[in-house]
């Protein structure tokens, strides 16, 4: 019950992702964390690895023992690093966040803008779900396709686009398999036979 009453309270972020962006946005409140999606990383004399700025700002003056990393830059996909965007999405909802002591947990719509061809694979679902599970969040969807309109967007009604990708099994690859198998089985009873001889 106390679960359903934080969940019904909740502020819903829209979250939209760009290799070089990130916009968080509360949509009741209409107002943004709009910045650079990264986070500067120090290493201290001793090895241990301290968060020493985030954003654009951060990352122009980079000292000798500091580097600059984003978690939504990979050739291949548009999430890479899990630690540095769970850190990246900590720091977004508490900018948004006016109550810096109780802060309630997001619902959270997670909206790739890039690198999306062909749908998202389950894997980068799933990750992106975690990513905000991690960062704080009660609940999480993914959305696909065009930005949605904050004055019309309700979480609970919202469709996630979290189902698997269907792909068409063509009847060469289908009887390649069955001939796997009936070669998996004619071993496994060869080898029953053979050791209870």
């Amino acid at each position: 019950m106390l679960s359903n009453l934080r969940s019904r309270f909740a502020p819903i972020m829209y979250m939209q992702i760009w290799e070089h962006r990130l916009k968080v946005t509360d949509t009741a409140k209409r107002t943004s964390f709009d910045d650079y999606p990264v986070v500067v990383i120090k290493t201290t004399d001793k090895g241990q690895k301290l968060i020493s700025g985030i954003g654009k700002e951060a990352s122009k003056n980079l000292q000798q023992d500091e580097i600059a990393v984003n978690p939504f830059s990979h050739p291949r996909v548009l999430f890479s690093d899990f630690y540095v965007g769970e850190k990246l999405l900590q720091h977004a909802f508490k900018h948004l966040s006016t109550n810096q002591i109780l802060r309630p947990r997001p619902k959270v719509i997670i909206h790739p803008m890039e690198k999306t061809e062909g749908g998202l694979t389950m894997i980068e679902k799933r990750a992106f779900k975690e990513l905000a599970i991690g960062a704080g969040a009660i609940a999480v969807k993914i959305h696909s396709g065009s930005p949605l309109n904050f004055e019309t967007v309700n979480f609970d009604e919202l469709e996630d686009d979290d189902k698997p990708t269907i792909q068409n099994i063509s009847p060469s690859s289908r009887s390649a398999s069955y001939g796997i198998f009936a070669i998996y089985l004619a071993i496994l009873i060869l080898a029953v036979w053979y050791l209870g001889k």
